[in-house]
């Protein structure tokens, strides 16, 4: 009783715009050092156990849940807000930072071109990339290689109106944006290579995903996967405490994979390779996007106001200020050595 009249209270301070940003990290920081003590269990045989039936779950669940809370959760927004935020590619994901000095421009090509490379991409593939989001990787795909076919799938027309206009300034012709939920989406195309950026978090039954996916592979394609994760353990995002208050505004039906999770569903696709990416990129990304937003506010501040209202604009920007620094702190957790990114090269079985 004690911790939730705490809870509350902080939570409370926090709405007010109360709460100094280094209170904001140490917080953060004991919630993540309860996840862990939640997460590791007292024997690798416990472990293994407690994965092996959290991948059975997944196979007992539609392929996701509550997929339209989460998209007005995040794109309720404007696309005005994240071009404020993002960096000029709009790569609403973790980049990847060759320097500290790099710029966060710099971090989000850098990404870009490691998917490239690890997807094995070349001029003249047809390309699908899958929750395509503001269109960073398949504006990317379409500038590089001029002869690819690109076509995305993102989940809110506004995303596409924002990609089509982008792709007519940059007289791009190649690119293809279909807004449809990906759980229920279906057709008749192969591609040469399928690409999946930050999509799978959003998903639970794997195994069926998946076979939809292979559908739309031919014999030579391959599936690039990007998610992030912990690298023991899984868990759903659940609002169950006052404290779970990023699942409830920001990733309602989510999920937290295990760095090997998809391994386990190899039921019609094959590992082809696997890497890991240290969770310090994704600091430093939501750093950039925390830094941004602080030097624009007072262009934010009227965003807030005609999305949430101005009796709630306050406390929706301490929101998304206190999401993008519960991201730094997560991925920043243990030197990046505890959550990070995992990437996955599948072929069809």
């Amino acid at each position: 009783m004690a911790y939730d009249v705490t809870v509350k209270a902080m939570l409370g301070a926090l709405e007010r715009n109360l709460l100094p940003d280094i209170v904001i990290r140490r917080l953060t920081r004991l919630l993540l050092s309860s996840r862990l003590r939640l997460g590791y269990k007292p024997t690798a045989e416990q472990q293994l156990s407690d994965l092996l039936q959290f991948v059975h779950s997944l196979k007992q669940m539609p392929i996701a849940v509550e997929t339209e809370k989460p998209k007005s959760q995040h794109y309720e927004l404007p696309t005005s807000f994240f071009k404020l935020v993002l960096g000029e590619n709009m790569k609403y994901s973790s980049c990847y930072f060759r320097n500290n000095s790099d710029t966060l421009e710099e971090a989000e090509r850098a990404m870009l071109d490691i998917y490239c490379e690890r997807a094995d991409i070349k001029d003249g593939q047809t390309i699908l990339d899958i929750g395509c989001g503001w269109g960073s990787f398949s504006v990317h795909i379409a500038q590089k290689y001029s002869n690819c076919r690109v076509t995305g799938i993102c989940n809110s027309t506004t995303q596409k109106e924002f990609i089509e206009e982008r792709c007519r300034n940059l007289k791009l012709s190649n690119v293809e944006i279909i807004a449809a939920d990906i759980s229920k989406f279906e057709m008749d195309m192969t591609f040469d290579r399928i690409i999946s950026i930050e999509m799978f978090e959003h998903m639970k039954n794997y195994q069926e995903l998946l076979k939809k996916i292979s559908k739309w592979m031919n014999d030579e394609s391959l599936l690039f996967i990007h998610y992030f994760c912990h690298k023991a353990f899984t868990y759903h995002f659940e609002d169950k405490n006052d404290d779970d208050w990023i699942t409830r505004y920001f990733f309602t039906g989510g999920t937290m994979p295990s760095a090997n999770l998809l391994l386990y569903f190899q039921d019609h696709v094959s590992i082809v390779n696997h890497w890991l990416v240290n969770g310090k990129h994704y600091a430093q990304t939501s750093e950039e996007w925390l830094k941004r937003m602080d030097a624009n506010a007072a262009e934010i501040k009227p965003i807030m106001e005609s999305t949430y209202g101005k009796d709630s604009a306050t406390k929706w920007t301490v929101y998304w200020r206190t999401f993008f620094i519960s991201v730094a702190e997560l991925f920043g957790y243990n030197n990046g050595d505890e959550w990070m990114v995992a990437h996955f090269l599948f072929k069809k079985k």
